[in-house]
């Protein structure tokens, strides 16, 4: 008999259904296993003289975690939250749990963390990763549905889009290698290339030694970039419908999801609100050149969704404070940041795509042209303006759900101090 999910079953037929025990409650003659899987839970009812005796006897001994496969007959359960139940005929106990179990319901976050596989049995915590999964395919449908070209770039790289101390350097072989902090020379180097529109999915990696709501040494990013543009208003807009489309999506394709998650689901309109750098430090009160950071997200925030804004853009920043690839306009650059709830979502910008401008800039940040061969080539023989974008989806599921630490939004959170599992 093939399987069935716990969300599928219906009654008036014969079912088998496979997972883990939620709970066990033993009245004697009447005995009730509640059975787990990752859609939900079912209840299965077993009555002496009605079920076999060594299934009355298999239930007794089960503990919650045992791993079970059920077969038996689905009947109507008015009175239970599912509104079917199910009568055994066969229960075999597959797979026995260690007691105690090491989590419960008080357990601190790095020991759930610590037994991650057991903590995303919880429906709750499991429910994150199925939102994490719709999110990728909706920005997916989006991409493909508009032009874009998946690629992939290596990971490993001889040099960094930001270079700095925020990279991890290991021994490649003769030489030494970078972990990328992003795709953002690749994608630009694509530009040249004749692919117009492309887009990546992939982990990115930072060095930071960060102890916030919204760090982590290893992330999932999308990225997007896009030539032939008038402005770096080309490259926001195509930010404002992915957004849209995937609110859209959650709403009309996976709002039972969102119910569950407790999360509510309001395409924002579009065009998102504007300001410049220099208007937010005024709201904020801090001097030009400073960035940022997540205290001053999280308050910009607040005044933000007292305006009546949960996204808004922020734009001109400074050219001292932006990388050398973005394009500068005298004290201003052509980079921006998208902000969310009071968390920074992506950074982009229009590029710098003329060939002697870029090597200036280069050299004016103090990293020499040389290093940058591969990256330079393309725009020594001839590059189309171009702009993008780098997108970090699990602070976007984090503000989704009003998480208070982006490493619930990951599966095998990466931190100065977590490395296994």
């Amino acid at each position: 008999m093939e399987r069935t999910h716990t969300a599928g079953v219906k009654a008036g037929k014969d079912v088998l259904v496979q997972g883990w025990v939620e709970s066990v409650r033993d009245k004697g003659a009447l005995k009730f296993l509640l059975l787990r899987d990752k859609t939900g839970t079912v209840q299965i009812i077993a009555k002496k003289g009605v079920v076999p005796d060594g299934i009355m006897d298999t239930i007794a001994s089960l503990n919650k975690e045992d791993c079970i496969s059920v077969t038996g007959e689905a009947k109507d359960a008015p009175k239970s939250d599912a509104k079917v139940e199910i009568v055994p005929k066969k229960l075999e106990l597959v797979s026995k749990s260690a007691v105690p179990l090491p989590l419960d319901e008080n357990s601190h976050k790095d020991q759930r963390f610590d037994y991650r596989f057991m903590d995303i049995r919880n429906p709750k915590i499991l429910n994150i990763f199925r939102l994490k999964d719709v999110v990728f395919t909706l920005i997916r449908e989006y991409f493909e549905s508009n032009n874009f070209i998946e690629i992939h770039t290596p990971v490993i790289q001889a040099a960094g889009a930001e270079g700095g101390a925020t990279m991890f350097q290991f021994k490649y072989y003769d030489r030494t290698a970078f972990l990328r902090q992003s795709p953002q020379l690749y994608k630009q180097m694509m530009m040249s290339s004749g692919l117009d529109k492309v887009y990546e999915i992939g982990p990115a990696f930072r060095a930071e030694p960060h102890h916030t709501r919204r760090h982590v040494s290893e992330f999932m990013s999308v990225d997007y970039e896009i030539a032939w543009i008038k402005s770096e208003e080309d490259v926001m807009e195509v930010m404002e419908n992915l957004v849209h489309h995937v609110y859209k999506g959650l709403k009309e394709k996976h709002a039972g999801l969102m119910k569950e998650l407790g999360a509510e689901v309001k395409a924002p309109k579009v065009p998102f609100k504007r300001m410049t750098y220099e208007e937010a430090i005024k709201l904020l009160k801090i001097k030009w050149g400073e960035d940022l950071g997540d205290d001053e997200e999280r308050k910009l925030g607040e005044i933000m969704k007292k305006k009546g804004h949960e996204w808004y853009w922020i734009t001109k920043f400074p050219a001292e404070m932006k990388p050398f690839y973005i394009m500068m306009d005298g004290k201003y650059s052509r980079g921006f940041d998208l902000d969310y709830r009071g968390m920074e979502m992506t950074s982009g910008g229009q590029r710098e795509h003329r060939y002697d401008v870029l090597v200036k800039i280069m050299k004016s940040k103090g990293l020499n042209p040389d290093d940058f061969k591969f990256y330079l080539d393309p725009f020594k023989y001839a590059c189309p303006p171009h702009g993008g974008i780098g997108f970090g989806v699990e602070r976007f599921i984090q503000q989704i759900l009003g998480l208070t630490d982006i490493k619930e939004a990951i599966m095998f959170p990466r931190t100065p101090e977590k490395l296994v599992p």
